[in-house]
């Protein structure tokens, strides 16, 4: 029997405010739901603006502890309520001062499963990340979900091969990738790196990016999130580059023991020889 997984992600335009913000993620949840999703995931810090494109410690204000704030708190009823597994990032408070970009994991039960903190941290015009967050210190957790083994690597991690095989190596099956990333040279990358990382991993990728331009900066994020397999295929379209979008698609995770039996990359990897990737 072929193991096929509906799996569902949201890009979506900053609506002015939180409250409006998670209710339109909420709304299209359920429409996957009713499309038949069991998993769905949401862009970088889905219930607030992209605020690092300045630095401007009012924006602290957007954090909340996870799991026990209240955005994560709707997302572990959200999943009840429509049965799916849900990957929410948000900006996490873990105690004064100490500040992440985290996604939290969610079974389709609500059972809140753990979380991933981006790793790394970009400090550059349009991206002051470093005046807010630290770099994670969580590791690489994979999740056992009610559809299978799933994995988080947010925004400036994709440009990052080591975490993308460390989740391969700790059992990912598929791995969100929630991001806030605007036009500019990276439009060429977006198109080339979670490909490149489906093949090199063999596993499916969801890029998810917002959409749309934010007033606290002149960002104008493009979109254009899609699914992509372990072939480096993508499954079914990318999404628009202006506008809001559900995307549901197929993911047959069988795929992945065809392409791993196909296509030796984890029998011929030579650790033995790797010592000098982890100098500084």
């Amino acid at each position: 029997m072929s193991h096929t997984v509906r799996a569902a992600l949201v890009q979506a335009s900053w609506t002015g405010d939180t409250e409006s913000m998670i209710a339109k993620h909420e709304e299209h949840a359920r429409e996957a739901a009713r499309q038949g999703a069991r998993v769905i995931g949401f862009q970088e810090v889905f219930n607030a603006p992209y605020f690092c494109q300045e630095q401007d410690v009012d924006h602290y204000g957007w954090a909340e502890p996870v799991p026990d704030g209240p955005t994560v708190s709707r997302m572990r009823d959200l999943a009840r309520e429509t049965g799916m597994v849900v990957v929410a990032p948000v900006f996490e408070v873990e105690g004064p001062g100490l500040y992440y970009n985290t996604a939290a994991v969610i079974d389709a039960d609500g059972t809140y499963l753990g979380k991933y903190r981006k790793h790394h941290i970009p400090q550059l015009k349009g991206f002051y990340e470093k005046f807010y967050f630290r770099p994670g210190n969580l590791g690489w957790p994979v999740f056992d979900t009610a559809v299978g083994r799933v994995g988080v690597y947010i925004c400036y991690d994709r440009h990052f091969p080591e975490g993308w095989r460390q989740l391969g190596l700790n059992g990912a099956q598929l791995v969100y990738n929630p991001s806030a990333t605007h036009r500019s040279l990276s439009s060429h990358l977006w198109q080339l790196e979670q490909p490149a990382a489906a093949v090199a991993n063999e596993y499916f990728v969801a890029a998810i990016n917002r959409v749309g331009r934010e007033h606290y900066g002149d960002n104008d994020f493009y979109g254009t999130s899609y699914f992509v397999d372990p072939r480096g295929r993508l499954v079914g379209e990318a999404g628009s580059d202006k506008e809001d979008e559900l995307l549901v698609r197929d993911l047959d995770f069988d795929l992945i023991d065809d392409v791993r039996q196909q296509w030796a990359f984890y029998r011929d990897r030579r650790p033995d020889a790797y010592e000098g990737l982890v100098r500084p």
